[in-house]
């Protein structure tokens, strides 16, 4: 139970990958033939995720796939057993389980109370081992930040999965999990050179999150303050938590998560349009993986 599903060093991480229109399952099966370890599936909640999680599935073989996270909210613990047996049944032990705690609001939503993260995260993998059909603890991970959490990670589950986060937190995170867990880091990137235009770009995309009580609380821990958060980012916290400027920029920044203790890197790519970034995707996938159509990759290439 200490070795998660194989996944390579670098995935996609994508909200543009939600959908059925025909299109996501198209770019899907380019990005398995090109070799990437996994399609990690963002803003992980309603009732179609698992839907999505099967059109990538059935996609391709090369890459797994991960949800990236999972609200515990979303589903009950037997709702989620239940697809994840379903899906590997048909396509075997491709997909990686991540969950979130989200927040009180969520909670509410779902017509529950929200004691603490730690709680209501433990009361939830309790739940799920108490199905007939657990998602075993290789095949799920926790997007966890703070150390409770990362903890908690490490005795229940296959690793972690941390949002806007440097490489520096690597360190951290592999001192508290040990050597066999996975890390597996969302990394926002962005193929643009320019600072103005590649920060402005990147404030579009993710500066909302900077807003995030979570997420400022664990940016605090690295180093950052409130004079940080304001106006979609300030320019040291985007070049922090944001690999921007050409490609051998950001195979740098893979690299960095890498050689600080991460297994494995999901690149968000952002872009200045809304549509499926898949020019973007097939330059990194030139610049970074070793080996297309194997189902292995590299970043240190």
């Amino acid at each position: 139970m200490d070795r998660t599903i194989g996944i390579g060093n670098v995935g996609i991480w994508s909200f543009e990958l939600r959908g059925k229109t025909g299109a996501e399952t198209d770019t899907a099966a380019e990005l398995h033939e090109r070799g990437w370890g996994a399609l990690w599936i963002a803003g992980a909640g309603g009732p179609g995720i698992w839907a999505d999680a099967e059109r990538l599935l059935a996609a391709g073989t090369a890459a797994k796939v991960a949800l990236g996270v999972l609200s515990i909210w979303s589903p009950d613990a037997a709702v989620a057993s239940s697809e994840r047996g379903r899906l590997t049944g048909l396509y075997g032990n491709r997909l990686i389980t991540g969950l979130g705690v989200s927040n009180p609001r969520a909670a509410a939503a779902a017509g529950r109370s929200f004691d603490t993260p730690i709680r209501e995260m433990t009361r939830f993998l309790d739940e799920l081992d108490a199905e007939g059909d657990p998602i075993p603890f290789d095949e799920r991970i926790l997007g966890a930040l703070g150390p409770r959490m990362v903890e908690l990670a490490g005795a229940r589950t296959g690793g972690i999965h941390p949002f806007l986060v440097t490489p520096e937190s690597n360190a951290r995170y592999r001192s508290i999990l040990g050597p066999t867990k996975l890390i597996a880091p969302q990394q926002a990137v962005i193929l643009e050179s320019d600072p103005e235009k590649a920060r402005a770009i990147a404030r579009r995309g993710i500066g909302m999150f900077y807003t995030f009580p979570s997420y400022q609380q664990n940016l605090r821990r690295l180093g950052f303050t409130d004079d940080d958060f304001t106006r979609g980012g300030s320019n040291r916290l985007i070049d922090a938590t944001v690999a921007w400027g050409g490609l051998d920029a950001i195979r740098q920044r893979v690299a960095d998560h890498l050689d600080a203790g991460a297994n494995h890197v999901a690149l968000q790519v952002l872009t200045e349009h809304d549509a499926m970034p898949s020019a973007e995707w097939r330059q990194l996938g030139d610049a970074l993986l070793a080996s297309p159509s194997s189902g292995t990759n590299s970043a240190r290439v």
